[in-house]
């Protein structure tokens, strides 16, 4: 291979990574370090994005809905490839329908109904978009409840495919005449429907409905929070189940929330909503729960990365924003936590850019002195004796060598002082470790709309964006692709895999 075509296929890895980046961390929500214009410019920037990695690399942007993205830019992706058909081959557009089935079956219902909605504000009407709109409405377990609880949206979604009964969906007519014709029909046989009619005037049907239809009956009936709240947990999805909880948990309210089912991350969220005075007297239950959470997201990736230090950010940018409160310090704690599970048994120490060593007390505070933490996880000289960070006491033993991993979790404002961080990762990795036997990670929970990416913190270090404390293990794997040491070739074929594996055509392997 030529110089050219090299340099065109880094290019090409550092395109796709920028936008992978992009749809895993970006929201359209503001950042903490947002101006005024709020989440305008992370629209902007991912107008920009979308439209140029669709247009310059389609076959990548198809593949990224088989990657952990959130559901903001996996809709956008959808609405992109709909929108846009006729640029796409008879092959490509067959990949990018199953790719698009597949996403559509595991994006939350409502979000589905949203994106709907776009596609008929949009004009997109050709037979290929009412077909996926049909066959995702054909599999919905109850048709009915959906009619319920997401009205405006079927509502749109019928409309825009001329929505026919299809076999075995005998309540489909009802739900017409509940969508198009309201107050045709005395009574409905289905008993959704029906629950919402009598609603109207019997306080006793509230409770049949789904929680957030529920809510408005019964505001409108008068009744009190607790005694609706009471009634209405049965019909509760898990999701609205551990929202009621944690917000009356977090008040002192109600009972405390079932922390065992809770993902590791949201768990996170939890923890850090409480005052510190009940954080110290749940100290037990919470740490439990964190470390079990994050076994059963390590799965069979636990106790396999041998030893691993972090860096987590608890400096105060890790409030983050108005509409992403605290999220950035929760991933970092998360990941102390998951991080802990991946590492070989006591072979983990966590480093807080505060300097605390008790993880479970964590608060957003001072400025990021990151090239510091970094010196003292990299130094492999013995350090015995210190604090593992893990909120529970414990003393790692003597370390006498350099970590097998590194991973810095942090939006990558490095201020105490400027710039320290990517000069000793420039050193360390030019200097003291051109071997690379210490593999250097930088997961970044925040999207810099100005950069067009996450902000990274020295040129040689992999970055990934995150938003999940869970999906690390597939974003570790990633980010090595920003290293250099890997071509385009590489990249699409774990592309490829991944997509195999996420449309149910292959092991992925």
């Amino acid at each position: 291979m030529n110089t050219s075509e090299s340099l065109a296929d880094l290019v090409a890895a550092e395109d796709v990574l920028l936008f992978v980046n992009a749809a895993i961390t970006a929201t359209g929500q503001r950042e903490f370090r947002s101006g005024d214009s709020g989440g305008m410019d992370q629209q902007l920037s991912l107008d920009f994005l979308h439209t140029y990695v669709r247009v310059n690399y389609r076959r990548v942007y198809a593949a990224s809905l088989a990657l952990d993205i959130n559901d903001h830019n996996a809709a956008r992706i959808v609405l992109g490839l709909l929108e846009s058909a006729g640029e796409a081959s008879a092959d490509e557009r067959r990949v990018e329908g199953r790719l698009i089935a597949a996403r559509l079956a595991v994006l939350p219902p409502q979000r589905v109904y949203r994106l709907f909605g776009a596609v008929r504000r949009a004009g997109i009407n050709n037979r290929r978009t009412r077909a996926i709109m049909r066959d995702w409405l054909a599999a919905r377990p109850d048709l009915g409840h959906d009619a319920v609880k997401y009205r405006s949206g079927v509502k749109t979604a019928a409309r825009h495919v001329h929505l026919r009964c299809p076999p075995g969906a005998e309540p489909l007519p009802e739900v017409g005449a509940f969508l198009f014709r309201p107050g045709k029909l005395p009574r409905y046989a289905h008993p959704l429907l029906d629950a919402w009619r009598r609603a109207h005037y019997e306080q006793g049907a509230v409770a049949e409905l789904p929680f957030t239809v529920a809510e408005g009956f019964a505001a409108r009936h008068g009744m009190k929070r607790a005694v609706f709240l009471e009634r209405a947990a049965p019909r509760m999805t898990r999701l609205e189940r551990l929202r009621t909880q944690e917000q009356r948990a977090v008040e002192g309210l109600g009972p405390d929330a079932d922390l065992a089912v809770m993902p590791l991350t949201r768990l996170a969220l939890y923890v850090l909503a409480l005052p510190f005075e009940r954080r110290v007297a749940r100290r037990a239950e919470l740490t439990g729960a964190l470390r079990t959470a994050a076994r059963r997201a390590a799965g069979e990736h636990a106790g396999s990365w041998g030893r691993v230090h972090a860096v987590l950010d608890d400096s105060f940018s890790s409030s983050g924003s108005g509409q992403k409160r605290r999220r950035p310090l929760a991933v970092a704690l998360a990941c102390h936590y998951l991080l802990e599970a991946l590492a070989a048994p006591g072979a983990y120490r966590g480093l807080w850019t505060s300097g605390r060593d008790d993880a479970l007390l964590v608060r957003p505070w001072g400025p990021t002195p990151l090239g510091m933490r970094i010196l003292d996880a990299l130094e492999p000289g013995p350090g015995g004796g210190e604090p593992d960070g893990s909120g529970d006491g414990e003393q790692d033993g003597p370390r006498s060598t350099a970590p097998d991993r590194l991973v810095i979790v942090s939006d990558g404002w490095d201020n105490a002082p400027a710039g320290l961080a990517g000069e000793v990762l420039r050193v360390w990795r030019q200097r003291l470790d051109p071997g690379r036997r210490t593999a250097v990670v930088h997961l970044n929970p925040v999207y810099d709309a100005g950069g067009f990416d996450v902000r990274r913190l020295a040129a040689g270090v992999p970055t990934a964006g995150i938003r999940d404390a869970e999906d690390l293990p597939a974003l570790v794997e990633i980010a090595r692709f920003a290293e250099g040491r890997t071509g385009a070739a590489e990249l699409y074929a774990y592309l490829d895999r991944r997509v195999a594996r996420f449309t149910g055509e292959g092991d992925g392997s």
